[in-house]
């Protein structure tokens, strides 16, 4: 999933020994930030398509404010096996329409929660093509791609309850709360005027024998 894109973007690459044909100049085109990689897509016939940095090949990422210029996140990323060059790199990501600062922050944050989860494989990366936008990943081995559960409250599950309670049957949506049990009144009990002031007077005077706690005694 893209969780963030900006557009006007240019990257160049530096520290590279021997430089490809498609790391030389300037490219410009967008970025896309995903729960894994960092992803440039060119603008035009440039010979580097796109370009993918997945997390755990970055390091020394950082968030440049020059005084003269556009900002610009910069970094060095390190060759992924396949893709077309070796060694490692070092990148400048230029915003000439601004968002490195709010690009940036949202990147580091991302990946360090990616660091605590499972490390994806490199060869589940995207790698540059000359000719072509993406080169999609193959299917992992079990069949699945190696990204983290989510979080439990995704899913939730029934509810917590005692054993000896069971389970609740809930009512048709809306789900307005617990069924409450209907109020049943006794069948040999008048409710007239007369009967209900009869018994309040009758619970006003009772009482019970401290000798006999279990009983209560009421007048008839």
């Amino acid at each position: 999933s893209i969780l963030m894109t900006y557009d006007h973007i240019e990257i160049s690459f530096s520290d590279i020994e021997p430089m490809p044909d498609a790391f030389k100049g300037t490219k410009k085109g967008s970025v896309f930030l995903t729960p894994y990689r960092v992803i440039f897509v060119s603008k035009g016939k440039d010979a580097m398509q796109s370009f993918m940095m997945p997390f755990y090949l970055l390091k020394d990422c950082e968030i440049k404010q020059p005084v003269f210029g556009a900002n610009y996140i910069k970094g060095t990323v390190k060759a992924e096996a396949g893709g077309g060059w070796e060694g490692s790199a070092t990148f400048k990501i230029t915003f000439s329409a601004g968002g490195a600062i709010e690009f940036g922050q949202r990147m580091l944050q991302v990946a360090s929660q990616a660091s605590r989860g499972e490390v994806p494989n490199g060869a589940y990366g995207y790698s540059y093509m000359p000719n072509g936008s993406y080169a999609f990943p193959p299917p992992a081995a079990n069949g699945g791609y190696p990204y983290p559960p989510p979080p439990p409250e995704f899913y939730p599950g029934p509810p917590m309850m005692d054993r000896d309670m069971g389970y609740m049957q809930l009512p048709p949506p809306p789900y307005p709360g617990p069924m409450e049990p209907p109020v049943v009144s006794p069948p040999d009990l008048p409710s007239t005027p007369a009967a209900e002031a009869k018994a309040a007077e009758a619970a006003a005077s009772a009482y019970y024998s401290p000798v006999n706690p279990h009983n209560v005694y009421m007048p008839t």
